[in-house]
């Protein structure tokens, strides 16, 4: 048996190869994603993650999908009526991206640093660059996806686990009388953790919402004279909710993942990915974009995670300029007969109504900077940021023109020694290459309606890039004044099992599934 087995691995690696250098796509429309439902059987199975389409889904998966009949899509009989809901929504959405160098995570990895916000999340958007060396065997062949399943397992655990939620409650105690503040007065404000006035706490019930503003009132009148908190979780509260995953994919080393509440998860539709690859020949993967699009109570989001071409060489820059706007033309995202009776879908990345493009983009610091190494020990960001390429090639406009970036108070993310603080430039005995410090790790977006109120980065030392993460205050006006609930993500996970359990799917959008006995409409 396992003869056999060897025998069929090596037979396909001919097939795996001539694909990627053909630019054949496999599975590229399909990605993982948690899902689970209630109530009875319908006529037809319709895709949990995407009301337009109908989806190949596991045979386990035999109840409570939507059923669909001459008038329309109807929800099961056991489903509760739909509640009304408010004009607007200013949810918060987490954006984090971290290159980490082509090393698998060992168990144990603390990516809490990374993953914490002065405020909680309700989306959080994961982008990777390098889950797997960038080496012959996984640029030509098979995809090595056990790295990936290492990370969705600990970020699962991170967002589930009681410690972070722990953490929340810290966050919460730091709150201001400001909404939205700017990354500047955000990090001072984390240092000093004030006990919030009453007043300030009227002035956020809008901004955050009534559980989460619940939380927050009962936190701050727990807390002592001195201002210590003494958090008491109530039900409902953010403590009780859990994460889900919406889809991840992966292409070589790229890997993105989108996690969502799971009482926000009813309410996303359409979810499609697209990979581009623009690394050797131009086509292959080891470098390019992984972006997913997802639909968020009728308002369409794309998320571009991308690694772009390396080197701090003159003219770089050009190449790096040259993958944006192969990436930009080259993404598309899949239609199929049915969209045709639907309202508008998004075939690209600009077509969406808000877009996120993070990653390793490699813009480097131009030529000729001089006292790198002063101005680190100074940390006078400012003066080298002048010197940065992206910024420069983004005045000129000749790429991301009329995209967004905050400002940045923190410093470069690249290159660092191996578990260390230090850069490689800063020490002569480093046998690797010496490299300039730069910003190379960043996080963009277009669109009205986002507002970014936090920049930084984290201080995980796993690999010679520092993660970096913004949170932004997403703002919806919602069309509908119900919102079906059709759709729950499953109450409990095992981080043992993100990919192998049996909410795992793979779903391919454009396919039917005909039911036997049924006529395909």
């Amino acid at each position: 048996m396992r003869t056999d087995m060897r025998k069929n691995s090596k037979s396909s690696w001919p097939k795996v190869i001539a694909r990627k250098w053909l630019n054949i796509p496999s599975g590229a429309e399909e990605f993982q994603s948690d899902y689970a439902v209630n109530g009875e059987t319908g006529d037809r199975r319709k895709s949990c993650c995407d009301q337009d389409y109908h989806s190949i889904v596991p045979g386990n998966f035999s109840e409570g999908w939507l059923t669909e009949t001459a008038g329309g899509i109807k929800p099961s009989k056991s489903m509760p009526e739909p509640p009304p809901v408010t004009d607007s929504l200013n949810p918060r959405m987490f954006v984090g991206t971290w290159n980490v160098g082509g090393k698998s995570p060992h168990e144990g990895l603390n990516i809490r640093d990374w993953l914490s916000s002065p405020a909680p999340a309700d989306i959080y958007v994961l982008g990777f660059q390098e889950i797997v060396p960038l080496n012959a065997g996984n640029v030509l062949g098979a995809e090595d996806n056990g790295p990936a399943a290492k990370w969705l397992s600990l970020i699962r655990e991170a967002l589930n686990s009681d410690q972070s939620d722990k953490e929340l409650a810290r966050c919460y105690s730091g709150a201001t009388e400001e909404s939205s503040p700017s990354s500047l007065q955000l990090e001072q404000q984390a240092s000093l953790k004030p006990r919030t006035s009453f007043t300030d706490l009227l002035s956020m019930e809008d901004e955050l919402g009534e559980e989460d503003f619940e939380r927050l009132l009962n936190l701050n009148t727990n807390s002592s004279e001195e201002g210590s908190p003494s958090p008491t979780y109530m039900s409902g509260s953010p403590a009780r909710q859990r994460f889900c995953l919406a889809a991840s994919k992966q292409m070589v080393g790229l890997f993105l993942c989108v996690w969502v509440r799971t009482d926000l998860y009813k309410h996303i539709s359409n979810l499609k990915v697209s990979c581009v690859g623009c690394g050797i020949m131009g086509y292959l993967g080891n470098k390019g974009s992984v972006s997913i699009s997802m639909t968020l109570h009728q308002k369409k989001f794309c998320f571009v995670c991308t690694h772009l071409t390396s080197g701090e060489k003159e003219g770089d820059e050009i190449r790096r300029n040259s993958d944006v706007a192969e990436i930009l033309k080259r993404t598309k995202f899949s239609r199929s007969f049915r969209d045709l009776r639907q309202p508008f879908h998004p075939e690209n990345i600009l077509d969406h109504d808000k877009v996120i493009w993070l990653g390793d983009l490699n813009y480097r610091l131009a030529p000729g900077c001089v006292d790198t190494h002063e101005l680190l020990k100074k940390n006078n960001w400012q003066v080298l940021l002048e010197k940065d390429q992206l910024r420069i090639e983004q005045r000129a406009g000749r790429v991301f023109s009329g995209w967004e970036e905050g400002r940045i108070y923190f410093a470069p993310t690249y290159k660092y020694l191996a578990d260390s603080d230090d850069y490689v430039v800063q020490t002569s005995n480093s046998k690797e290459k010496r490299r300039i410090p730069a910003w190379c790790d960043r996080i963009l977006w277009k669109g009205e309606g986002l507002k970014q109120v936090w920049y930084s980065r984290g201080e995980c030392r796993f690999s010679d890039h520092r993660p970096v993460y913004s949170l932004f205050s997403v703002h919806i006006n919602l069309v509908n004044k119900l919102i079906p609930t059709a759709i729950s993500c499953p109450p409990r996970f095992s981080s043992k099992s993100a990919l192998s359990s049996a909410c795992g799917a793979k779903v391919q959008a454009e396919e039917l599934l005909v039911i036997p006995g049924h006529k395909a409409t």
